[in-house]
């Protein structure tokens, strides 16, 4: 997570570009916290679209006495991501998940030493044949 606040009014999550994993960042929850004014606190993403064009996105507008809290639902975004109080002085708290997902080497299967018995297994085991799926006549 982190603190959106008039000080520190954006907050950049990136990833080595070196690193060839898979990242996923997740925001779960964008909340005023202690301290917060009655005042409309405005937060957008800031990222990059499939043209590789910098864009920004308002996902919460909260207010203390009307919505101090918002639930994003693990709205999920990837890094770089720069999150961003377009308005009001905060505190605002974002909270969710990143994960890491790693590629599959492609070399996995050469290295694949199974034992002999597992080879077996496998060819004593039969799948049922798959069966081409219905089609259904639409009635007029």
């Amino acid at each position: 997570g982190c603190e959106l606040t008039a000080s520190t009014k954006s907050y950049t999550f990136q990833v080595d570009e070196e690193d060839d994993s898979d990242h996923i960042l997740a925001l779960s929850v964008v909340c005023l916290t202690d301290g917060a004014k009655d005042e409309c606190n405005v937060v957008e993403v800031i990222g990059r679209n499939h043209e590789n064009q910098e864009i920004a996105v308002p996902v919460a507008n909260l207010k203390l006495s009307c919505q101090p809290l918002l639930s994003l639902d693990n709205f999920k975004l990837q890094p770089p991501v720069t999150f961003r109080l377009a308005a009001g002085s905060g505190p605002v708290h974002l909270a969710g998940w990143h994960r890491i997902v790693q590629r599959e080497d492609a070399s996995f299967e050469e290295n694949n030493d199974l034992s002999e018995e597992d080879d077996d297994l496998s060819e004593e085991e039969e799948l049922a044949p798959i069966m081409p799926a219905k089609k259904w006549k639409r009635k007029q």
